[in-house]
């Protein structure tokens, strides 16, 4: 199940210049801090192209499942973890990725992931995208999730300087199922669950099978992919993320990262900060963001949707918005950031990362997330957004 471009459309050449020309000056930038970040930069392109070619997105095929039982999406993201779970385990097993330590994605289970998951799934409803989905609908020219973007950044900060009470709150631990039970036997666990899952939401939905389309490599470029095309690049993409970052594909820390270095700009201080004080968040405030991982995957998935709205001629961003929109924009926004960094992620590295990598917090988040998504789409209308 998937939309075809209704009308032939030209490539937006200028477009398509600009992202390219983005991709090489930030290569060239990153280049200094080693070797992966042009190769990350490069990937991060690749998921932004895919994401937007195949229109990927979390909020939407949530909303669909929930209101019209549509669940052709959110099969699809089943396929995507249980690809990526075959692909992780592993490198995991091993712990070794391109000549670096790789790691799981793995979190406690506890109170802060069940309330900060059910305020990301409300507030990816109202700021109409979620980890993902934020960035390359920004990269394919939504002028509104400017707004839900940089208010994202301000709740994930906003976050982080409550991350010392936060992490005081109810916890059972971390669970790794591949280190629980071992990696065979998690493998086939999940993959029980994901085909039980995937059986019964087959049956449950109410899903119009459009007609197969005919073959055109034409699509390669122009979008309309298949969700299955989708999901397997996606699994492919976050696996070459853990071999080469040495963890799972990421997006909100980076989030985190610039709402702190911008905070600096206007006098902020981390001194005394616990979250902010020792470890890697101290390391990666007081160097480059081109020396983050995650910070370069985030602008390389930007310019890849960019690159691809321009391949499709559907680049048009809009120059007005009405303020009940920008409103939701902003409140969704903060919900997001602020529940994503409590959560230990968004709907990627915590629910499709956190869960390929058999660690219980993400099983945890995508329950308490729907949650939210319910109370997300009954709030929409008053802010004039549309259902499904």
């Amino acid at each position: 199940m998937y939309a075809l471009p209704t009308t032939a459309t030209s490539p937006q050449w200028r477009v398509i210049g600009i992202g390219i020309a983005g991709l090489i000056t930030v290569a060239a930038l990153a280049a200094a801090h080693g070797w992966r970040m042009p190769i990350l930069l490069g990937l991060g392109g690749l998921l932004g192209l895919v994401l937007y070619h195949t229109a990927f997105g979390f909020t939407a095929a949530y909303r669909r499942m929930i209101i019209n039982r549509e669940t052709a999406a959110v099969r699809a993201q089943l396929i995507l973890i249980a690809a990526a779970t075959l692909l992780f385990a592993p490198v995991l097993a091993e712990g070794r990725g391109f000549g670096i330590e790789a790691y799981s994605a793995n979190a406690p289970v506890g109170m802060q992931v069940l309330i900060g998951a059910f305020m990301f799934g409300l507030g990816m409803q109202l700021g109409n995208g979620c980890g993902s989905g934020t960035l390359f609908t920004l990269g394919g020219g939504s002028t509104r999730m400017i707004a839900t973007v940089v208010f994202f950044c301000a709740g994930s900060f906003w976050a982080s300087l409550d991350m010392q009470w936060w992490n005081a709150t109810p916890r059972l631990g971390t669970f790794v199922l591949g280190k629980e039970i071992g990696w065979s036997g998690a493998v086939v666990a999940q993959l029980v669950v994901f085909a039980a899952l995937w059986w019964g939401l087959r049956r449950w939905g109410r899903d119009e099978e459009a007609p197969a389309a005919p073959f055109n490599w034409a699509h390669l470029l122009t979008g309309g992919w298949p969700f299955l095309w989708g999901a397997l690049a996606l699994a492919l993409l976050s696996w070459l993320s853990l071999m080469i970052a040495g963890h799972p594909w990421s997006i909100t820390w980076a989030f985190s990262l610039w709402g702190a270095k911008i905070a600096q700009l206007f006098g902020w201080s981390a001194d005394g900060v616990w979250f902010w004080t020792g470890g890697y968040p101290e390391y990666a405030l007081n160097h480059p963001i081109l020396e983050d991982t995650v910070s370069v995957m985030d602008i390389g998935i930007v310019l890849g949707a960019l690159i691809a709205a321009g391949l499709a001629g559907r680049f048009a961003p809009a120059t007005r918005l009405p303020w009940r929109s920008l409103a939701a924009a902003v409140i969704g926004g903060l919900l997001m950031g602020y529940g994503a960094r409590i959560a230990f992620g968004c709907n990627i590295g915590a629910f499709v990362s956190g869960v390929a990598s058999t660690s219980l917090h993400g099983w945890l988040w995508i329950v308490a997330a729907l949650g939210g998504t319910w109370l997300g789409i009954r709030f929409r209308p008053w802010f004039g957004l549309s259902n499904p």
